[in-house]
């Protein structure tokens, strides 16, 4: 009999755990790095837990302080912003996704420095500028307000970094 990795993974998806070896896990899965309740809500019921068992452990992780949607959202922003230089506009669509109040969204987006974003949005600009190889400045500047949209920056700002260069 041959082992097959198919057949591994159908037998890894169809595990149940019980509430308590569900609590266990998903105390580790928070403490790791923090998560939203959908996130939470998803990975409980990959467990093969019922909605009300779900609904319990959630209420669970938010008293003791595993599961905090402003403290995720303040750690997205930040992280999203600083690390992957993304714009303001791909934060909040992804919060969005995320299913993030919008009172913890507006905390989330405190995080963001005017001054800091206008930086960043200058760094990304030449940085994109200068890997273009066109010698044409028109097809050049579209590209690069494509891709500065793409990463979620605003069109005014995108234009007023443009028109400064």
């Amino acid at each position: 009999m041959s082992f097959q990795r198919k057949d591994y993974a159908e037998s890894k998806a169809q595990k149940k755990l019980t509430p308590s070896q569900a609590k266990v896990k998903i105390g580790a899965y928070c403490a790791y790095q923090e998560r939203c309740q959908q996130e939470v809500r998803d990975k409980l019921y990959s467990y093969g837990l019922h909605s009300d068992e779900v609904e319990e452990l959630i209420s669970f992780l938010i008293t003791e302080g595993f599961l905090n949607e402003e403290r995720f959202a303040q750690a997205f922003v930040g992280g999203k912003f600083r690390i992957k230089k993304w714009g303001r506009n791909k934060i909040l669509q992804e919060l969005k996704l995320r299913k993030i109040s919008p009172n913890c969204i507006k905390a989330g987006m405190k995080e963001i420095d005017p001054e800091e974003y206008w930086g960043t949005l200058k760094g990304v600009f030449e940085k994109k500028w200068d890997s273009l190889k066109d010698k044409d400045n028109y097809i050049k500047r579209q590209k690069v307000m494509k891709y500065l949209l793409s990463r979620g920056f605003e069109m005014d700002l995108v234009q007023d970094v443009m028109r400064e260069s």
